[in-house]
């Protein structure tokens, strides 16, 4: 039996690639796995662990986080073994960039991987991310007992039939996904296009993202100021899966100018719509963006990422063969995914 955990993703209000990645598997586990809620605040783990009672040859698997200041009893949840452990792994960016990244993130990072390598196995969203885990238990001296492999995830974001053809005159609208923070890098996405717009090219700009609340507001501040000068800027803070299609079937490409990530699913999400993606150029994007539809550009390089816009919203042949190669390549689907880990869960 697979216990799934959904103690704090089945009540979250955002869709953050998290509550993604923990909903859809719920979704496509299925029968396969029930769920549970063991990070229960006042509980323990230890203590929800008997409530669902746990076989010792059954799995606990997780897609949240955890430390033991926001989980009392955790260290001895693991160390207990009610049963055999399982998580997915996304990320070490609150090692890499603490200075913008959410303070309590920050804080619970370092232990929250130290706890990972006494779990039985650590599924990675990349080879990156991977690398990272394995990279961080030897800086720190830690012998793990966990093995780590990779997990593809799925680009079917809210299990819509993928798209299989895209007009070529689709309307000069670009699309940006993703929380708004220095991270994400819309602020220099907006100077790109500043740029563009003052060159007199013609074109609309889609922002969708909630504001991080630490690091968030000066872009949001940037948005509603460029807006009096330029009403084909438009922000979207909160959208549901719905109109998230809707706006992928509109617009000509999405754009992703993000400096760190641990999968990228507004990447892969894009190319499942059938949406060439102009992205920056990441060993861990490019994990999914060397298999066609995007373009790649050298992170915060101003030039190379006005080249890159312009070609895809003004040359037809070049817009014609990344929409080709979008909606033809192999994608990966949640249910996949989730046949995935059943099958390594044995």
């Amino acid at each position: 039996m697979i216990h799934f955990d959904i103690s704090r993703t089945k009540s979250s209000s955002h869709r953050s690639g998290l509550v993604r990645v923990s909903s859809r598997l719920s979704k496509e586990l299925g029968e396969a796995a029930r769920p549970v809620a063991l990070l229960q605040p006042g509980i323990g783990p230890s203590g929800a662990a008997k409530q669902f009672q746990p076989k010792g040859d059954d799995w606990w698997l997780t897609a949240e986080l955890f430390c033991e200041a926001e989980c009392p009893g955790m260290w001895n949840f693991i160390r207990e073994r009610h049963c055999r452990l399982a998580a997915v792994f996304h990320d070490a960016i609150p090692l890499k960039l603490p200075h913008i990244t959410w303070p309590q993130s920050v804080a619970r990072q370092p232990e929250y991987m130290k706890m990972l390598a006494e779990f039985d196995r650590v599924f990675a969203v990349s080879e990156a991310s991977r690398r990272e885990l394995i990279d961080f238990w030897r800086w720190q001296g830690v012998e793990p007992r966990a093995t780590v492999e990779t997990l593809a995830l799925g680009a079917d974001f809210a299990g819509q039939p993928r798209v299989g053809w895209v007009p070529e005159t689709r309307r000069a609208v670009l699309l940006c996904v993703g929380i708004l923070e220095p991270r994400k890098n819309q602020a220099f996405l907006l100077d790109v296009c500043e740029r563009l717009w003052r060159e007199n090219l013609a074109f609309d700009l889609h922002l969708v993202g909630r504001v991080n609340p630490h690091f968030g507001k000066p872009v949001l501040a940037k948005i509603k100021a460029m807006q009096k000068t330029w009403r084909c800027l438009h922000y979207h803070e909160a959208v549901d899966d719905d109109t998230m299609a809707r706006l992928y079937g509109e617009v000509r490409a999405s754009v992703f100018p993000t400096i760190a990530e641990g999968c990228g699913l507004p990447l892969l999400e894009s190319l499942w719509q059938g949406v060439p993606c102009v992205c920056s150029d990441l060993p861990v994007l490019r994990e999914n963006a060397d298999g066609g539809g995007c373009l790649v550009v050298p992170p915060t390089e101003l030039q190379p990422w006005c080249d890159a816009l312009r070609r895809v919203l003004t040359d037809p042949t070049s817009y014609a063969e990344l929409a080709r190669q979008a909606t033809n390549r192999p994608l990966p689907v949640w249910a996949e995914t989730a046949k995935s880990l059943i099958n390594r869960l044995v």
